[in-house]
């Protein structure tokens, strides 16, 4: 096996080329599996995906001790990736039933989730409480009081974190921002004192902490430490005049991950020294106890894991326009370029020593002129039959899929030392009818 071609170095950690010139993931060849399992096809590198986690526990927790690193569920959960997560000792951030029930049904230590999300039903929040989630990051006053009624109804006394909006401006896609002032999620830091206290006042509610997200993809630290310099600040004035006591701060995740050549990604240490630095800084500064620290990275553990496949059918020439190279998938598994102008770059995977010849447009195949993946990315000759493959699919493809023209979801494998395990099957058309009612 050899590495080589730039654009390698955007897939997992396990890309090689073997003597055929086709790309290899987890000691399988793509070519082979697409084979197996048909396209479009998604597959996760496993070492990868285990590597990813054990540098986020170990970076964060050999500078900050009483830290814990939390999955975000919302990049990408199924089954066996709550299995994974589980395995290598990570909690769990999730947002929803669904979320909490797949990591319930693989028996996830739900004592290690947290729960988030602006609009939480009286139903989830119930759940949260039955299945022991451990603790449940409150947005608004609605919430506030709807699950104390229900910690009454139940019995029960939660632990909880105030989602504060810090008012900071990450400097990303006006999609991905979430801690600045106008923003949907959370406590504006304006009103923060009063949700302080109603939640201290709460007789079935146990405050411990504060949690704030400012955004996903982020290449910057300089957002960070504005948004834990003022919300340290900010729990210091709680202490003082309310008697509040800072016992975890979550600061969230949204680290960038690498997805095109040109836009290489900061390090995890990078981001560790840098938050570490300042909650410590902050904190001997207003002479209050370091709190636990939680971080929820999704994109940046499994962003890179995670590779598309495709079989490309029409090439269409446009004279003197351009190239049209149409694959079997498209917008329905993967949304984020025609949602926010996501940039990737792709190789052909039956093709990985053949020479670029121009530029090429990969389309998807959906009934929406917008359904394009790549403009004029450089490959070798195009042609019906070729695998097309695409890097940094992990994240945020496959939780936004769609049936959309009536489309089956992908299947998915995961891939380790030469042998490819489907976690998830392809749906077919019963699948698609099973809800429909006649």
């Amino acid at each position: 096996m050899i590495k080589t071609a730039p654009r390698i170095a955007l897939f997992p950690l396990t890309a090689e080329v073997n003597r055929q010139g086709r790309l290899v993931i987890g000691g399988c060849d793509t070519v082979e599996l697409t084979k197996q399992f048909g396209t479009p096809l998604y597959l996760l590198d496993e070492i990868g995906l285990r590597r990813k986690c054990a540098e986020y526990k170990t970076e964060f927790s050999r500078r900050y001790p009483d830290s814990m690193v939390f999955y975000a569920a919302k990049a990408f959960i199924n089954k066996a990736m709550a299995l994974l997560i589980k395995e290598v000792g990570l909690g769990l951030d999730v947002v929803s039933g669904g979320e909490m029930g797949i990591a319930h049904s693989v028996d996830f230590p739900l004592g290690k989730a947290y729960f988030h999300g602006n609009n939480k039903s009286a139903e989830e929040l119930s759940l949260a409480l039955e299945w022991g989630v451990g603790c449940i990051v409150v947005d608004n006053f609605h919430e506030l009081r709807m699950l104390d009624k229900i910690a009454e109804q139940k019995g029960s006394k939660p632990d909880i974190l105030l989602r504060i909006t810090p008012g900071v401006n990450a400097r990303t896609h006006q999609y991905t921002i979430t801690g600045n002032v106008d923003s949907k999620f959370g406590f504006p830091l304006i009103i923060g004192e009063e949700a302080v206290t109603t939640a201290m006042s709460l007789a079935n509610l146990n405050l411990i902490g504060l949690h704030f997200h400012i955004g996903s993809l982020i290449f910057e630290v300089e957002p960070y430490q504005q948004a834990i310099e003022f919300i340290l600040n900010f729990a210091a004035e709680m202490r003082r005049k309310h008697g509040f006591e800072l016992k975890e701060l979550d600061v969230g995740g949204g680290y960038a991950v690498q997805y095109t050549l040109g836009a290489p990604a900061p390090s995890v240490s990078f981001f560790a020294e840098a938050i570490t630095t300042n909650i410590i800084r902050q904190c001997q500064r207003h002479e209050i106890p370091l709190p636990r620290l939680i971080i929820e990275p999704g994109r940046s553990i499994v962003a890179r894991a995670g590779v598309a496949l495709y079989t490309v059918g029409v090439v269409k020439e446009v004279p003197g326009v351009r190239y049209y190279v149409s694959i079997d998938g498209g917008m329905a598994d993967n949304i984020r370029p025609a949602l926010y102008g996501a940039k990737q770059e792709a190789v052909l995977a039956n093709k990985m020593r053949a020479k670029e010849i121009g530029k090429f447009t990969i389309a998807g195949k959906f009934c929406e002129s917008g359904d394009i993946l790549i403009r004029d990315i450089a490959l070798p000759q195009p042609m019906a039959g070729d695998i097309l493959a695409v890097p940094g699919c992990g994240a945020y493809c496959l939780p936004q899929a769609s049936n959309y023209n009536a489309s089956f979801k992908v299947a998915v494998v995961l891939v380790n030392e030469g042998k490819a395990r489907l976690i998830r099957r392809r749906e077919t058309l019963e699948d698609l009818m099973r809800c429909d009612v006649v």
